[in-house]
């Protein structure tokens, strides 16, 4: 009579399946996070778009000091940034301080609208520059203590029904 060994089979098979699963919760992890990347870097690239579009208004007040010093640029409101507010041939002929501002902010209303989501933005005399939710409640208080106010906002939640704008504002002295 000879006798046989009994081995356990089917032992490596589910070493297999164990090493299938973690592998595979691996890389939904590696999913996840590069998800999560692309989101912020997303948001970096919309912020960094403020960052250019904020410069750009302040070059152009900085070459308009007439219209500066008499507040042609202090707008809290949201009407003076319409793009019927451009004065046509104010470049190539010449205009006034005045017109000049009100030419620069609807030509940069209309850069900020459509260069970010939702983008809205204005430039007021503000002692607080960090407040305010929105253009048409922009927290401007007219009191320039800090000099004027760059307010950009825009909609940076793409997974929300009800998305929170972004501020981004910087405070200048023309």
């Amino acid at each position: 009579m000879i006798m046989r060994k009994h081995t356990a089979s089917g032992f490596t098979l589910l070493e297999v399946l164990i090493s299938i699963v973690i592998i595979a919760f691996g890389l939904l992890g590696i999913v996840g996070l590069q998800a999560f990347a692309l989101k912020n870097n997303q948001s970096a690239s919309f912020r960094l778009t403020a960052t250019t579009l904020a410069g750009d208004i302040v070059d152009r007040m900085k070459t308009n000091v007439a219209g500066v010093t008499t507040g042609a640029y202090d707008h809290a409101d949201a009407g003076a940034y319409a793009v019927g507010n451009k004065v046509a041939g104010c470049l190539a002929a010449g205009c006034s301080p005045a017109e000049l501002a009100a030419n620069d902010l609807a030509e940069w209303s209309e850069k900020v609208a459509q260069a970010l989501p939702g983008g809205r933005a204005v430039v007021c005399l503000d002692s607080t520059p960090n407040d305010g939710t929105a253009p048409g409640a922009a927290a401007c208080d007219g009191a320039g203590t800090v000099g004027y106010a760059v307010k950009i906002w825009w909609t940076d939640d793409r997974t929300s029904k009800t998305p929170t704008p972004q501020l981004f504002w910087t405070a200048f002295n023309p």
